[in-house]
């Protein structure tokens, strides 16, 4: 590519006509259509970095993409979503990723909790198997999200140390826990244990299911996200890494959406 067209790649189409774009399908689109809750697996962090920032270390695409994640939360707030989910580190991760990586990862995911924190705007919650980090970790990511106990604006999940079957063990455990103390028997609760019960202590517990999984990268595959809350939604898949995802990218996710047909299994 010559230098003639690496400038005009980056400067057309110019700002001001996306943003044009994106302000128009957003006006078209009923307030009624749009999902209550919309999760994201920001995926391609690393591939963006050894693209992007060749030489540097990993820790380059995981602060892109945090930088992002701040972006798609103000985005959400414009749009008038009320819950979003934010998956920014598995339980896999943790165990396949060497440590010189992961501690600067777990620095940024720390900052970034505190960044949403700060902004006095959101109800941040850390949710996870926050007792596989390490301690002084979990303790910093339980305190920023307790500055925002008291705040009424749009609910943050930052899915921290997150696995699906993670979340069900946790789960379970919980449940059963609180059935012992209450006296019953194992027998008592496996002959009248009802599916909105387990619902009542997962990690999202009291929140809407989400509406919207958005997955970047171009991966098409669950990962063990969400496994119980996303029996019924709707997915979009986008080719971009996500530290390029684009605000144009978002409301194109939300139109696809407001399109489809949802059948709830019916």
């Amino acid at each position: 590519m010559s230098a003639l067209s690496r400038l005009l790649d980056r400067i057309w189409p110019p700002a001001w006509l996306y943003s044009t774009y994106e302000s128009g399908v957003l006006k078209r689109l009923d307030p009624r259509s749009l999902p209550q809750h919309v999760a994201v697996l920001a995926d391609g962090n690393r591939r963006w970095a050894r693209l992007n920032a060749p030489g540097q270390p990993l820790v380059a695409g995981y602060r892109a993409g945090a930088a992002k994640l701040q972006q798609f939360c103000d985005w959400c707030d414009d749009a008038g979503i009320p819950v979003i989910t934010l998956w920014v580190l598995s339980t896999d991760n943790l165990t396949r990723s060497a440590s010189d990586e992961l501690e600067p990862l777990l620095d940024v995911i720390d900052e970034l909790v505190a960044a949403l924190a700060a902004t006095n705007r959101w109800r941040v919650q850390a949710v996870g198997a926050l007792d596989l980090l390490p301690t002084q970790r979990a303790e910093s990511l339980r305190a920023s999200a307790e500055r925002t106990r008291d705040v009424t604006g749009m609910h943050i999940n930052v899915a921290v140390s997150y696995g699906g079957r993670h979340e069900l063990r946790d789960a379970f455990r919980s449940l059963l826990a609180e059935r012992a103390a209450q006296g019953r028997s194992l027998e008592e609760v496996a002959g009248s244990l009802e599916i909105d019960e387990i619902s009542e202590h997962l990690y999202t517990a009291g929140q809407p299911d989400p509406d919207l999984i958005i997955r970047t990268s171009g991966e098409q595959r669950l990962s063990g996200f969400l496994l119980w809350q996303s029996a019924h939604s709707e997915y979009y898949f986008c080719e971009a890494l996500w530290p390029d995802f684009r605000k144009v990218d978002f409301v194109r996710a939300l139109r696809s959406y407001a399109q489809r047909e949802r059948r709830f299994g019916k």
